[in-house]
């Protein structure tokens, strides 16, 4: 009797549990868009006057590395980095939390800084959207004529998403996320510090980088 009992109410708990895992399921919040595979398009960086002006004070000319491109539009200087992959959930705001989850690819391009004979190089970024959203990517140093990769996967930039515009998906398939405010990290300024032998980087919402607006595609 005793084991009888025990039985039916182990079936009881399971059925109660699937129950209540049926019910979460059904009101699950579905995405407004999904890419399990991001091909193509780009994230542009509309680069803050500040900090241009403040990398000429500190005397670090900036360039590119790979595909990216500098240049400008109405007025503003934006750097300009071809998405190569990641993947991408965007939920209507206030659904879920965080509203934009995934990755989103950089490889093969990126930014140089150079003063003197030392030129350093951040590439192959990966922005990961969401909860303390950042963008993390390769640091190498070349000096002396000599290259080596100072870091594999540094966080460069912190990324505010509380300025994010309510993302778009167009009728062709193009996902806009427009508005995030990008900062230098502080690790990426104890770094670049480091390298240039200078105290006037500081990171966490200090040196404003600019704004990011992300257009992408994907299947």
């Amino acid at each position: 009797m005793r084991v009888t009992t025990k039985l039916l109410t182990g079936v009881t708990a399971l059925g109660l549990a699937a129950t209540t895992m049926t019910a979460c399921s059904s009101n699950a919040k579905k995405p407004v868009g999904q890419f399990k595979t991001l091909t193509g398009n780009t994230t542009t960086v509309v680069l803050d006057p500040a900090f241009v002006a403040a990398l000429g004070t500190l005397k670090l000319t900036p360039g590119t590395f790979g595909t990216a491109k500098i240049q400008s539009t109405g007025g503003n200087t934006d750097a300009v980095f071809p998405i190569t992959g990641g993947n991408a959930k965007i939920y209507k705001k206030g659904d879920v939390t965080p509203y934009v989850q995934g990755e989103v690819d950089h490889a093969g391009s990126g930014l140089t800084l150079a003063s003197g004979g030392t030129t350093v190089t951040i590439k192959d970024f990966v922005i990961h959207p969401g909860n303390n959203s950042n963008l993390t990517g390769e640091v190498d140093v070349t000096a002396g004529g000599k290259t080596t990769v100072a870091a594999k996967s540094l966080k460069l930039f912190d990324l505010d998403g509380n300025t994010l515009q309510t993302p778009t998906i167009s009728s062709d398939g193009v996902a806009t996320l427009q508005g995030t405010t990008i900062y230098l990290s502080a690790e990426a300024a104890k770094a670049l510090n480091g390298v240039f032998k200078t105290n006037a980087l500081a990171g966490g919402q200090k040196v404003k980088i600019g704004t990011a607006i992300i257009k992408a595609t994907g299947k």
